[in-house]
């Protein structure tokens, strides 16, 4: 007990309450993160006598990771290319989707939402299955392209080849922005929604144009949510294997497509451990840099 009138002291058990919470997530974290890290570490300097040695010998082997360049450059910057496209393309489109529910859905707003989730409730795999049969060579969609002459412009840009969309670079590119574009639309959704319309009405008070709003109000108060949504779409499209496998044939394999093959037709564990750890490298510098031109953390 403290002086009468005076502050009481916490009791000395409340200290460890902070870590007591902070324990199961410290613990997950250790166990399911950082320990099969350091596992995968390991893995990448090992090294294996024969395609049928299954436990590679840890010698401090660093050629895994200079073979990564030399082998899968291809691969690696084709990922990322792809990736960045898919990720601009759901910016592009999701922004405008985001921006019209949060300010003028009115009362549907809770219904578009549940909308934009509802992909989620079908498989991954099956969605992308799904868009080998919207790209068929003999599909409604293919015949409208020809129709309109699109064709000959995406071919000229690289993006398709022949007079196919199925197993092109577009093709992975699509697929990666159809699947991935609630993840962008979410977040700056909840970066919109939070804003204070009272700014937009003293904006327009002080003779503000609408697109001066936008650019000094609206914008960068959403830009966590651009931030967070860039994110979630731009680095798991990184290292998807799937939409590249379906919709991009031999030719357009991406860095995923390299892992899957290293891991379960090579067993190649350390030449895929590499890769992984490299990915997640790159990744991380990019993500590190992006927060610092975006100023995401002078925002939070």
């Amino acid at each position: 007990m403290g002086r009468r009138g005076g502050p009481q002291r916490r009791p000395s058990r409340g200290r460890w309450t902070p870590f007591g919470l902070l324990s199961p997530g410290v613990i997950w974290l250790t166990l399911f993160f950082l320990v099969p890290l350091a596992s995968l570490a390991r893995m990448s300097l090992s090294s294996k006598q024969s395609r049928f040695d299954f436990e590679p010998s840890f010698n401090w082997d660093w050629s895994n990771y200079g073979d990564v360049f030399s082998e899968y450059g291809t691969q690696l910057s084709r990922s990322f290319g792809f990736a960045a496209a898919a990720t601009v393309l759901c910016l592009l489109i999701g922004y405008p989707m985001a921006y019209w529910v949060a300010m003028h859905a009115g009362r549907w707003r809770n219904l578009l939402i549940g909308l934009v989730v509802v992909p989620f409730l079908t498989s991954f795999l099956l969605r992308t299955i799904s868009w080998t049969v919207l790209l068929a060579d003999s599909s409604m969609v293919v015949r409208a392209v020809r129709a309109m002459g699109l064709l000959r412009v995406l071919r000229a840009v690289g993006l398709v080849e022949g007079d196919r969309l199925l197993d092109t670079p577009l093709a992975v590119i699509g697929g990666l922005t159809y699947n991935f574009l609630p993840f962008m639309i979410l977040p700056i959704y909840v970066s919109l929604e939070k804003i204070d319309l009272r700014l937009l009405d003293a904006a327009a008070d002080l003779y503000a144009s609408t697109g001066s709003t936008f650019r000094r109000v609206v914008l960068p108060l959403s830009l966590p949510g651009v931030f967070a949504g860039s994110l979630l779409s731009f680095i798991p499209a990184s290292g998807d294997f799937v939409n590249a496998a379906f919709l991009g044939g031999t030719g357009n394999r991406m860095i995923g497509n390299v892992v899957q093959d290293r891991f379960l037709v090579q067993l190649d564990y350390p030449g895929a451990a590499a890769i992984s750890l490299l990915l997640m490298a790159i990744i991380t510098s990019a993500v590190l840099v992006y927060a610092k031109l975006l100023g995401t953390e002078e925002l939070a």
